[in-house]
């Protein structure tokens, strides 16, 4: 799963740590994964459980009181950490891209669109103007802005949220980078938009190689976009697969429990089912900084045992990275014989 010699991005025993008066807390903690050239990887998980965390521990955006304690960022082979604040900058939203979940994140609030888009393009090409600004009118249109010419004259205020972040995506693949992280940036938009946009990352990732780290909790949008999913808790990855491995037969008592939380609308309704609720996970996410002995997730597993109060390993099951002191059998997938198919399709129908 790490150390390829052709991976865009190879990430070995990263751990991001911040001092609290209260002790200190791991918000990711010894996380190895690789991504090759037009690969698309699904970060999932709860919330607290590291996902962001790991796409700002990669582009170096990790600031006092936090800091990259231990491990390796490997991108196109150049070791990331501990490179210059410079050598980052020249980086940065040109060869990797970050697109946050909160699009007031990227653009400035009293600077006009097109300002802040073509000044995108000067930090990284030497354009003429009129180019730069040809080049930010199409990547307008790709994110499915009408009206570009006037909409590059606006301020962000002038925008609704879901516009605004329809822009921050724009920006991010001005310069066509090698690798984009994306932390939850459709969560805004309405999903004949999110559509659109979904389609045109995976043709992005199809045509030009560029990598993608998709960060999520819906399960439905990485079913239908991801070729990978890498499952996080408590600041661990403790599955990771190809797409249909990990969501057609989850191996992890926590990644089957994620799947069957999420609604089906393929799933056969009966007067026994009609009405039901949903499966949840018993308890609460631990808090980082009290986690309990052994197998974070044992306070809240029912398969856990006197086994699960040392900590498991990572290891290879079914042709997919596991770290589970007892792997669930292969069983039956959880709503329909076609699990995948079923949440794809529950994005296409939203």
């Amino acid at each position: 799963m790490t150390n390829s010699s052709h991976a865009t991005l190879s990430v070995s025993h990263l751990t991001t740590e911040f001092t609290s008066r209260a002790g200190i807390i791991r918000a990711v903690n010894d996380v190895s994964f690789s991504i090759e050239p037009g690969q698309i990887m699904g970060l999932v998980g709860e919330s607290g459980s590291g996902k962001s965390m790991t796409g700002y521990s990669i582009l170096g955006l990790i600031d006092a009181p936090g800091k990259i304690s231990h491990g390796s960022i490997l991108f196109q082979g150049q070791e990331l950490r501990g490179m210059s604040a410079e050598g980052l900058r020249q980086l940065r939203g040109n060869r990797i891209a970050m697109i946050f979940q909160d699009p007031m994140m990227t653009l400035n609030p009293v600077l006009r669109i097109d300002t802040q888009m073509m000044e995108t393009i000067f930090a990284h090409q030497q354009v003429s103007h009129a180019k730069a600004r040809e080049m930010a009118r199409d990547a307008l249109v790709k994110v499915g802005i009408p009206a570009p010419d006037q909409r590059l004259l606006a301020y962000p205020h002038q925008f609704s949220g879901g516009m605004r972040q329809r822009v921050a995506i724009a920006i991010a693949l001005l310069n066509q980078p090698d690798l984009i992280i994306c932390d939850e940036p459709t969560t805004a938009l309405d999903v004949t938009i999110q559509g659109q946009i979904l389609f045109q990352m995976q043709q992005l990732c199809k045509d030009s190689g560029t990598s993608l780290i998709w960060i999520s909790h819906d399960l439905s949008v990485v079913a239908g976009l991801a070729d990978t999913v890498t499952v996080m808790y408590a600041g661990k990855i403790i599955e990771h697969g190809t797409t249909q491995q990990v969501l057609e037969q989850p191996r992890h008592p926590y990644t089957q429990g994620l799947i069957a939380s999420a609604p089906s609308r393929q799933a056969p309704q009966t007067s026994q089912t009609r009405g039901r609720l949903l499966q949840q996970i018993p308890g609460m996410t631990p808090s980082l900084l009290n986690l309990p002995t052994g197998c974070a997730f044992r306070p809240r597993c029912t398969y856990a045992s006197a086994a699960c109060e040392l900590v498991p390993p990572s290891r290879l099951v079914d042709g997919r990275d596991l770290r589970c002191h007892h792997p669930l059998p292969s069983l039956p997938p959880l709503h329909t014989p076609q699990t995948l198919s079923s949440l794809a399709s529950q994005q296409e129908a939203n």
